[in-house]
């Protein structure tokens, strides 16, 4: 049983991280190091980021520490939302006026073409071990559809579909997204021969 912590507190990451990774793995997210303080996200990049959490957390937790950082770059923006994905409405938006932010901006724009980028850093005793990265393209609809997954699912339509990552259910979501493959990546490293995804 390998055992991980995910450098969060986003409770969608962390159900999607132990769906994702299946049987055999333990999951722990940043409730338990109660007495780690906020990490300030000042990367440029997503891997700066995911560098600033994993090193914050690893030297506090006896195994290995893993910190995700991913976005939305949409290419008619110059890859905004990208690193400020999470805030891209304002420092204290929530998602829903995120999405609607970034609706406000592709009113009207032909080109709609996108990625989900997501960059994960493994660490360990205050070192980092490895970089893993997955990238799925895409398209931004022209509405919000969809009721699952989290983010800007109901915005992203991945290529080669035509339902956005909300109206897929988590299966078909983790076969195609960015952070199923940046898992694989991880799994493959711990398990070269032995990784089937869930």
């Amino acid at each position: 049983m390998q055992r991980l912590l995910l450098a969060t507190r986003n409770a969608h990451k962390v159900r999607e991280v132990r769906e994702i990774l299946g049987d055999g793995w333990i999951v722990e997210d940043l409730s338990v190091l109660p007495n780690l303080a906020e990490v300030e996200e000042t990367g440029a990049t997503f891997e700066e980021n995911a560098r600033i959490k994993a090193l914050a957390a690893s030297p506090l937790y006896d195994g290995w520490t893993l910190a995700d950082d991913s976005g939305l770059e949409v290419d008619v923006l110059g890859g905004e939302p990208g690193v400020r994905s999470a805030r891209y409405a304002g420092d204290e938006a929530d998602m829903a006026r995120n999405r609607l932010f970034l609706m406000s901006k592709m009113c009207g724009v032909i080109m709609r073409t996108a990625r989900f980028r997501c960059v994960l850093v493994l660490a360990k005793n205050g070192a980092v071990a490895h970089v893993f990265s997955g990238a799925v393209e895409g398209r931004i609809a022209e509405e919000e559809r969809g009721e699952e997954g989290f983010g800007y699912d109901s915005m992203f339509i991945p290529q080669g579909c035509d339902r956005t990552f909300a109206e897929m259910t988590s299966l078909e979501k983790h076969a195609l997204s960015h952070r199923g493959r940046a898992l694989d990546e991880l799994a493959k490293f711990f398990c070269p021969n032995d990784f089937h995804p869930a």
